[in-house]
């Protein structure tokens, strides 16, 4: 018996084992991506964080950070949402290029998409010339620009990971609800987002990260400006030029965040079945 249950555990431990043609790259590249983290911080003054992080330079930028990125989550949500739902229940022609078109910021340079949001948004855009002649309203350069750069680049996270889940989910109680006499709206409400609130949980936590980090379009889209528009990542950039101490402190709370909210969504990522 004891015989029996030692070679399972014997080939077990052999299907682990590295292949010693993988080891060495794999380890090269684990120091690629660690040592750079680890560098930051070496380098983190920990003695004058407290008061590196009582600044009002730094407390301005996270406040906006924080703001900006909940308020695009916000948005995500509530367009995200009906978006995903209709690309995972929906059979119209063009479904595909519509969901390429969706999931397009994923991969676009964000510089491009805060010349996009200008081109459309600014004063001479396509919506923006209108708001800006009726109702004389101006989006570019003002913190409402950086929530829609924010929005424009974090949305698409969430659709992914509300389509997948919806994919994901069991039809049956739908259709057990509706043959009980729940309308649709009542079905969705009731049945299917309890169903797939995990995964527009997950989606929700990755499009606020997202949307803390945002750079490119941000820059391109609101500008830089303290206290209206300069966010965390926009402060690291130029502290760069003129403190490396304090752009060390903000990496560092950039940083954190990645780390709370891969570590949230770990399970979710790792669970094999």
């Amino acid at each position: 018996m004891t015989l029996r249950n030692a070679k399972p555990a014997k080939r077990k431990r052999q299907r682990r084992r590295v292949p010693a043609a993988l080891l060495a790259p794999a380890v090269i590249g684990l120091a690629f991506l660690i040592l750079p983290l680890a560098g930051l911080l070496a380098r983190a003054p920990w003695t004058e964080l407290p008061a590196r992080l009582a600044e009002p330079e730094m407390l301005a930028a996270l406040r906006l950070s924080l703001l900006t990125a909940t308020a695009a989550t916000a948005l995500s949500l509530l367009f995200g949402v009906p978006i995903a739902w209709l690309l995972a229940r929906g059979d119209f022609p063009g479904r595909s290029v519509l969901r390429a078109l969706v999931t397009v910021p994923l991969v676009l340079p964000p510089v491009v998409g805060g010349v996009a949001l200008l081109l459309v948004f600014g004063r001479n855009g396509i919506i923006g010339s209108w708001l800006h002649d009726r109702f004389d309203i101006t989006i570019p350069f003002t913190t409402a620009a950086v929530v829609f750069a924010m929005t424009f680049v974090s949305m698409p996270f969430l659709v992914v990971a509300v389509e997948g889940a919806l994919r994901g989910a069991d039809l049956r109680f739908e259709e057990a609800a509706a043959t009980l006499g729940a309308g649709r709206w009542t079905v969705f409400t009731h049945v299917t987002l309890p169903m797939v609130a995990p995964g527009v949980l997950a989606g929700a936590v990755l499009c606020w990260a997202r949307a803390l980090g945002e750079f490119g379009a941000t820059i391109t889209f609101a500008g830089n400006f303290p206290g209206r528009t300069q966010t965390m990542p926009l402060a690291v950039y130029l502290a760069l030029q003129t403190d490396l101490e304090a752009a060390i402190v903000l990496s560092l709370i950039l940083l954190a965040v990645s780390v709370i909210v891969l570590a949230s969504l770990r399970d979710r990522w790792t669970a094999t079945p």
